[in-house]
């Protein structure tokens, strides 16, 4: 039996911070210390409509601007990395007999990580809430599906979350449906921003992977590890993304400064990369988590 957890209880004040990218309305972030994670406030009725923007990249196949090629020459990268990490923990689940290639994408954006996959053999299934993305991905032979409730009777080997968990509105209700939906020897990979890291220290409520109101969670190493937890499951292993610290800087740096400053943006993140060598607070990190 989960152990649900209390993320609105004694809130502290963290931070003020506006949405750059939509409406130029300022959220609260609050701090929940014990637990270690930030939360937005409030979370807009609509929050749909603060995804309906050009500038929501990940929505897009967009190569308009500097930002928008950096962050498409970067995916191509981090796509195949993502590729071998399933492959990966395919392998560990399924050293003795030969497995079966199920995968799940929550937040599937444009489709590009689930085309790569379906290239690759696997038995590929996606979940995209925005219709403009899902219609994107369609025209490059990926069908998408609105929401977790198409797959009631399926089990995954592998579901992946990149950036999305931030995104979730019930947050523990969700895991507890994707733990439903993930085999036994399965493995659940979530991507997600690290507010502890030294870029986001740095930045504060200038920080872009704040991206409030569309994040509603900030989470820590701690936070995640309490959250799976309390629903049965554990961090097998923690990888950094060493990238996001690059990508996050150079938006971080337009939204302090009104205009991308590519030499201190690459210093920001370099430095935020060697100090995390220590410290192991990245930007970003990819946890691979398992049932207990």
């Amino acid at each position: 039996m989960s152990n649900k957890i209390d993320f609105f209880k004694n809130l502290e004040p963290y931070s003020n911070c506006k949405d750059y990218t939509v409406s130029g309305e300022h959220f609260k972030v609050m701090i929940n210390k014990e637990f270690e994670m930030l939360v937005t406030q409030p979370v807009p009725k609509n929050l749909s409509n603060y995804y309906q923007s050009e500038d929501y990249i990940s929505h897009t196949d967009s190569k308009k601007t500097l930002f928008d090629k950096v962050y498409q020459a970067v995916k191509n990268i981090t796509l195949r990395r993502k590729l071998r990490l399933i492959n990966e923990s395919l392998r560990i689940q399924n050293s003795d007999t030969r497995p079966e290639k199920n995968l799940l994408d929550v937040g599937a954006g444009t489709g590009d990580f689930l085309k790569i996959c379906k290239i690759n053999s696997w038995n590929i299934f996606g979940i995209e809430p925005d219709e403009g993305a899902r219609a994107i991905a369609k025209n490059k032979g990926i069908v998408l599906q609105k929401d977790l409730s198409n797959f009631k009777n399926q089990t995954f080997e592998i579901i992946t979350l990149w950036h999305v968990l931030e995104h979730v509105e019930n947050l523990s209700e969700y895991i507890s449906n994707l733990k439903k939906l993930l085999s036994n020897h399965g493995r659940l990979i979530i991507a997600a921003p690290n507010f502890k890291s030294d870029d986001a220290n740095y930045y504060k409520e200038f920080w872009a992977a704040l991206d409030v109101p569309r994040h509603l969670w900030h989470f820590s190493q701690d936070s995640i590890r309490q959250l799976f937890l309390s629903e049965n499951m554990v961090i097998e292993k923690t990888i950094p993304m060493k990238f996001d610290s690059y990508y996050v800087s150079l938006l971080s740096e337009k939204y302090k400064k009104g205009r991308m400053n590519i030499v201190n943006a690459f210093y920001r993140g370099f430095v935020s990369n060697c100090k995390a060598m220590a410290s192991s607070e990245y930007s970003s990190l990819i946890y691979v988590i398992k049932k207990l």
